[in-house]
């Protein structure tokens, strides 16, 4: 819900009639009709404006929609599966989200735990999505192990989309019959949890200080941007330094790109 204007939105939900805007230049069928006797999901709906809210919450009460432009209700049964990554129940209390919507579609509420608390999920959610790369794209890879352990090992800051978009980046960047690490982003195969917690012992060999400092800086960067979900104000505040700087980081590291994918959920 949160990836369309609210225009938009509304139309993809309810539909619309031949002329009720421009380019509407035949009647369309909205999402509630099209799952009428079926199921409608509806993704981060505590995106949702307070406007689509109402429209939404009467839909659910009467079932019943009046596409965009049109003067006639349709009539519709179907059931509502919503998810969101927010707390509605506070939001609601902050009446940033109607308290009567909320209590309407948490009929059944269900709590699904982070992918890093789950993680015995991975290798059945590689396994699916490395197959429907592959369907996509007309090909057949595999795994390696290595790869699989890298995979279990992340913490997955951005849960099951971060995961699925891994996987479709090393499904299009394999050449060979095996999907190897070097398909990984680097923030997952240098990736150590206990690196931070670690004493740092002089090896008697030596070692190259910049570059020692440099990998050191990245870690805390991703591990900041990590436990704020992506949000660089609370990250910046974490590392006790201005936006900007942290923003200068990102670039320093080419890690912007990954504390986007955070944001989303991404």
């Amino acid at each position: 819900c949160g990836a369309f204007t609210e225009t938009l939105l509304e139309s993809e939900l309810f539909g619309y009639v031949k002329g009720s805007f421009t380019g509407a230049n035949t009647n369309r069928k909205g999402l509630f009709e099209a799952a009428n006797k079926g199921t409608i999901f509806l993704d981060e709906i505590g995106d949702m404006s307070t406007a689509m809210q109402v429209k939404l919450l009467r839909v659910l009460q009467e079932k019943r929609v009046r596409p965009v432009g049109s003067h006639e209700e349709i009539a519709i049964d179907a059931r509502v599966i919503a998810a969101t990554n927010r707390d509605l129940k506070q939001m609601s209390i902050e009446g940033t989200f109607r308290e009567d919507l909320f209590y309407r579609i948490s009929v059944i509420p269900i709590n699904l735990p982070p992918l890093r608390e789950r993680r015995e999920d991975i290798p059945d959610l590689v396994t699916h999505f490395v197959g429907k790369f592959c369907s996509q794209t007309g090909r057949s890879l595999s795994l390696s192990p290595k790869t699989l352990q890298f995979l279990e090992n992340y913490i997955w800051g951005g849960n099951v989309r971060e995961l699925e978009h891994t996987i479709e980046r090393a499904v299009a960047l394999e050449r060979g019959n095996e999907i190897q690490p070097e398909r990984l982003p680097d923030h997952i195969t240098n990736y150590n949890p206990e690196r931070i917690k670690a004493e740092f012992d002089l090896p008697d060999e030596g070692l190259n200080l910049a570059a020692h400092l440099e990998n050191l800086e990245r870690t805390y960067v991703v591990e900041a941007l990590r436990k704020t979900s992506g949000n660089q104000t609370k990250a910046a505040d974490l590392l006790k330094m201005q936006v900007r700087s942290l923003r200068h980081l990102l670039d320093k590291h080419n890690i912007r790109s990954f504390s986007a994918q955070l944001r989303s959920g991404e």
